[in-house]
């Protein structure tokens, strides 16, 4: 892709997301996460009504008049986005590739973050930790992140959960909200290391499914290929045997994954490809402001 072509994508992914952005995400990002403690906003003198616990008592002995510290929610945060690239990327039943609706929802998190003044950062991973960019503000730093993610090929062979996740809790000292964009496909079992950067952080799961993965279509005789490892395999999809083999493979995978998220207590946001990403978000937010 040359440069004029990704500057165009660019400007497109930017007006699409924007407008979601301003008309659904940016009040109900802005509810939803937090900042990370609250700092103190100004000195005044007590008023009936205030709470008595506030009272500065040093200020008010010199001054032989009560006064009240304020405080302000210390809105500033740390979020990375953490993007799953591997092929399974340029996957997609639908008229939508994973990777575009992965670009779009990274899109739309960047702009939500930096419109509320918020540090936004990506790391993109397959087998390996590919590339870092570590969380900065501004608009022409999200431009960055969407450029990197559209000029990405989505073709690492295998997926590795672990890598990411081990980087980060190293390399981040502070708190971060961590979206976790994929298909939770992983190469190796990543159980443990995510129990403990639920811990350290705020993990925010964005589980991305197609349907044609979950429920395989009886048509016969079909040639496969694995975009991850390359190789390729017939299975007969009308076989009973295979069929059932097929439905017990998903079901265990996404009943591990349900009790991961729930033992770690990280709430998934569920993307089918099929469907809006928007409604899941929109749920997300709510349900996670609702907690607070």
């Amino acid at each position: 892709m040359d440069q004029t072509e990704l500057i165009r994508k660019v400007r497109a992914i930017e007006l699409k997301t924007r407008r979601l952005v301003n008309t659904y995400f940016s009040g109900e990002y802005h509810s939803a996460f937090k900042g990370q403690g609250m700092e103190f906003s100004e000195l005044r003198e007590y008023q009936y009504g205030d709470d008595v616990r506030t009272i500065d008592w040093n200020v008010t002995a010199k001054t032989d008049t009560p006064f009240i510290k304020k405080f302000a929610e210390e809105r500033e945060l740390n979020v990375m986005l953490v993007v799953d690239t591997s092929a399974s990327g340029s996957f997609g039943s639908s008229t939508i590739l994973r990777k575009q609706y992965i670009i779009e929802m990274a899109a739309m998190i960047v702009f939500s973050a930096i419109n509320n003044n918020d540090k936004v950062g990506l790391l993109m991973f397959g087998q390996d930790v590919q590339k870092i960019i570590p969380p900065a503000k501004g608009r022409k730093h999200g431009f960055l992140i969407i450029r990197e993610l559209l000029a990405n090929e989505f073709k690492d062979q295998g997926t590795n959960l672990n890598q990411p996740l081990e980087y980060l809790n190293h390399l981040l000292k502070r708190k971060t909200t961590l979206f976790v964009l994929s298909d939770f496909i992983s190469d190796s079992d990543f159980g443990k290391v995510y129990k403990i950067t639920a811990r350290k952080h705020d993990l925010v799961p964005v589980f991305i499914r197609d349907l044609l993965e979950e429920k395989m279509p009886e048509v016969g005789l079909i040639n496969f290929k694995d975009l991850e490892s390359g190789k390729e395999f017939m299975v007969n999809t009308s076989n009973p045997n295979f069929q059932s083999y097929f439905r017990e493979q998903i079901s265990s995978k996404n009943k591990n994954l349900d009790q991961l998220f729930k033992s770690s207590k990280t709430d998934a946001i569920n993307i089918s490809l099929q469907k809006s990403y928007v409604e899941p978000f929109m749920h997300y937010f709510k349900k996670r402001e609702f907690k607070r």
